[in-house]
């Protein structure tokens, strides 16, 4: 990349980031109740540390992102450290397979535009439009500063609808820097913002907001329905 985007302060309350409502439901963990102590607690997490890949994130053990990066003792931490922990293995448009980010929208027809999208390219590739699923809005609230996309020339590639190669780069790039994260015109909503924090610590008053239905019934374009 020949540069860096601008850097622009940013003050937006109620961003928007759809999650699976399963994995909404329960904030604390599934291992609680199996537990008659806090001794067999940590023994029970010792144990699913092999595979937990936001628990190995909160005992150190990830490439991507140090414990001292995550965040503990607020309203739905585990939900938070789980943006960053569990990244999809081919990265997604600002982060790649190792590190993730907090992915959200300005507002919720955004949100659900991108999580439209990558849901249909899911089914368009077995061929099947028929499901229901439910996704859980996590509002959150930023102040701070971060590199903004939104009116700069020289960044078409990173907002490519079919490519993230240089939109990765770009975002290595940034957060070897010190970069908060990327502010950027969403890919599938014209007129769309979206937010990519790349630091824990930004994502602030993490709460829920408006569940949603949306339901594939032969055709790529669901419906959508308030819950």
């Amino acid at each position: 990349m020949p540069r860096e985007p601008k850097l622009a302060p940013l003050r937006q309350f109620d961003t928007c980031r759809l999650i699976p409502s399963r994995f909404a439901d329960v904030e604390d963990s599934v291992l609680s109740p199996l537990a008659d102590s806090n001794d067999e607690l940590r023994d029970l997490f010792d144990l699913d540390n092999a595979t937990n890949e936001r628990l190995r994130g909160e005992y150190g053990g990830l490439p991507g992102i140090g414990v001292d990066e995550l965040v503990f003792g607020v309203p739905n931490f585990r939900i938070i450290n789980a943006a960053y922990t569990y990244p999809r293995p081919e990265g997604s448009r600002f982060n790649d397979g190792e590190r993730g980010a907090w992915y959200s929208a300005f507002d919720a027809p955004t949100a659900l535009a991108e999580i439209t999208f990558h849901k249909t390219v899911e089914y368009q590739e077995i061929d099947r439009f028929d499901d229901s699923v439910t996704y859980q809005a996590m509002l959150a609230d930023f102040t701070s500063t971060f590199h903004d996309l939104r009116g700069e020339e020289g960044f078409d590639n990173c907002l490519d609808p079919s490519s993230y190669i240089d939109s990765q780069l770009l975002a290595a790039q940034l957060l070897e820097a010190g970069s908060m994260g990327v502010i950027y015109p969403s890919v599938r909503l014209a007129g769309g913002t979206n937010l990519a924090c790349f630091r824990p610590a930004l994502v602030g008053n993490v709460r829920r907001g408006q569940a949603y239905r949306l339901t594939w019934a032969g055709s790529p374009v669901p419906v959508i329905e308030s819950i």
